[in-house]
Order: C-alpha cells, then sequence, then structure tokens
C-alpha cells in the first residue's frame, strides 16, 4: 500500500486557510497513486485551546475530507476539533468512498499545556483494517505511554501518531517513535508539522520506521509529504524474533492490582 505523509505548515488557527491548501496536496498524492494520505495532529488549525474558533458542531472538517477523499480516489487521515465546550480533539480516517473507517479521540491530553483544561479525554483506543491491513491510531502526547502500544499491537501492524510536536523536545519524538516500533514489533507512522504556530516552532521530523526499528522514511525539517509502499508483513518480523511471546502481561497486571489496593488503604 502507498502511503502519503502531508508535513505541512499549518496557519494558525486559519481553517478555511488550511483546507483549501490541502487540495494541492490531495492533487499531488493522486498523482502518485496515494491510497492513504495522512496529515498531522490538529491539521487544519494548529494545536490551539481556542475551542471558541477552532472547535465544531457540524462537522465541517469531516465533510471536506469526505468530499476530497471521494473526488481524488483516496483515503484521508487527519486531525480535528469536535465541540466548542468539553471539546475532543480527534483524529478521523475516511476511505475513498468517503466512508468512515476509524475515529480516535486522544486518551491523554496534554496537560503541561493545559490542553486538559479544554479537552476531554478519550478512553476508547482506535483501529482500523484497510486494504489488508490493521492500522491503530494515537496522537501526539500519547507517544509517552507505552501501554497504549502494546495494547494496539495486539491487533495492529501499523500504528499512526498523529502529532504536533515541537522543535524543543524533538529528541524526544525521534526516540520515542523508534521505541514504540522496536518494543511492539510493529510499523510506526509519525506526522508532525513545520513553522511556527503561535510562539511554538515545529520541525517535523515526520517518518515512518519498521518493526525492527530502521528508519524507512524521514521527511526532515521543511514543509513537504513523502510517500512510501509499505508491504503487510509485520507477522514475519515476529516469526523471525518472536519478544511478544514472552510477554508477562498476567504478572504485569498484578502490578497494577496491588497500586489500586494500596490506593484503597
Amino acid at each position: 500500500m502507498k502511503i502519503g505523509i502531508c508535513q505541512c505548515k499549518i496557519k494558525y488557527e486559519d481553517k478555511a486557510f488550511n483546507l483549501k491548501a490541502a487540495e494541492s496536496v490531495f492533487e499531488h498524492a493522486a498523482k502518485e497513486k496515494t491510497a492513504l494520505l495522512l496529515f498531522p495532529e490538529m491539521s487544519f488549525t494548529g494545536f490551539s485551546m481556542n475551542v471558541q474558533k477552532t472547535g465544531e458542531n457540524s462537522m465541517e472538517t469531516v465533510e471536506a475530507m469526505k468530499t476530497m477523499a471521494v473526488r481524488y480516489g483516496m483515503a484521508v487521515g487527519f486531525g480535528w476539533v469536535k465541540g466548542q465546550k468539553n471539546s475532543e480533539n480527534h483524529f478521523t480516517v475516511i476511505d475513498e468512498q468517503g466512508i468512515l473507517l476509524g475515529d480516535y479521540v486522544k486518551i491523554h491530553p496534554f496537560s503541561y499545556a493545559r490542553e486538559n483544561r479544554y479537552f476531554a479525554a478519550g478512553d476508547t483506543l482506535c483501529q482500523f483494517v484497510y486494504q489488508g491491513i490493521n492500522f491503530g491510531v494515537t496522537i501526539c502526547y500519547d507517544l509517552r505511554f507505552p501501554e497504549v502500544y502494546q495494547k494496539l499491537s495486539e491487533t495492529c501492524d501499523v500504528i499512526i501518531t498523529a502529532a504536533n510536536w515541537p522543535k524543543k523536545r524533538m529528541e524526544h519524538w525521534d526516540a520515542l517513535l523508534k521505541a514504540r516500533a522496536i518494543e511492539n514489533q510493529v510499523y510506526m507512522i509519525g506526522i508532525n508539522c513545520v513553522g511556527m504556530q503561535g510562539a511554538t516552532l515545529y520541525k517535523g521530523h515526520s517518518q515512518v520506521i519498521s518493526p525492527d526499528g530502521k528508519i524507512l522514511l524521514e521527511l526532515g525539517e521543511k514543509e513537504t509529504t513523502g510517500q512510501i509502499a509499505l508491504n503487510n508483513d509485520t507477522a514475519e518480523y515476529r516469526n523471525a524474533f518472536p519478544v511478544k511471546s514472552d510477554r508477562r502481561k498476567q504478572l504485569y497486571q498484578t502490578w497494577y492490582a496491588e497500586e489500586s489496593t494500596s490506593d484503597v488503604q
């Protein structure tokens, strides 16, 4: 499957401008015969807490992406904000017929940046199957919480992490993407943005990493799009080096159970 990654420069809080700019990305991806096109977190507004401006009650971004997906004949994954009160940070995937494949609400709002004051936390994992490949979906700060990836990787071949990850913590982004790939023996796709949003600088480093930790695609620090053909061969990596068979889930669960008991006492 050919996957396209859009490492875009998001004009901060200007949804109309960014949606218009996305049309040229779709045009280019169609020429490349892309099957699935992926955008960063909060794809057309940037990482904003101004939910009165960015939040949607009529799902206009979803409708716009449905139209483009059908017009250009490809699936698309994109981020948007639902609601203007108790808002949710979504990443949604729609196929080339405009059918919803997956919709994820960010499980870990970024409290360091006060995201948790404006966005409700999700509590449900998201996965979908497209062209025979099992995908999982996560958003940005989720990358720091390995339990999410361990659970998704029980059934997923590829895990998508859409982000607005700032330059000042770029080394963490690189290291965590690789770690999640290696420890879960899964393909990791990290999609980040570039440019300034308010006072924050973003420097890309969108990348695709194989289940054994090899960087297959890395987009650098400039606004660009990249293409990669992924094979449905995650099982081959796991069969060749069966790390997951040595996981002791029942033991790990007792540790969490002990913590819960201690909290009650």
